[in-house]
């Protein structure tokens, strides 16, 4: 089975946080997607930690001391 991609996960979570704004179901079905969006919530943040960590990899410089970065998409392309 292929790992959950982030945003399907965060679709998913979006999706339930709706269906319990609007109220109109049942509470043993609104505690079940309650558990679900929990779950999902803490996939969203494992991955969005996970990214953070590889950003941070990719912009140490040569002594491995992370170095605050702009990011400008014209100098990479030049």
């Amino acid at each position: 089975m292929p790992e959950k991609k982030y945003e399907d996960a965060l679709k998913e979570l979006e999706s339930i946080v709706q269906r319990l704004e609007h109220g109109d179901i049942p509470l043993e079905e609104s505690l079940k997607l309650f558990e679900k969006g929990v779950k999902l919530s803490r996939f969203c943040a494992k991955k969005l930690d996970e990214a953070e960590k590889k950003v941070e990899i990719l912009m140490k410089d040569k002594e491995g001391i992370l170095k605050p970065q702009p990011f400008d998409v014209k100098e990479e392309e030049g």
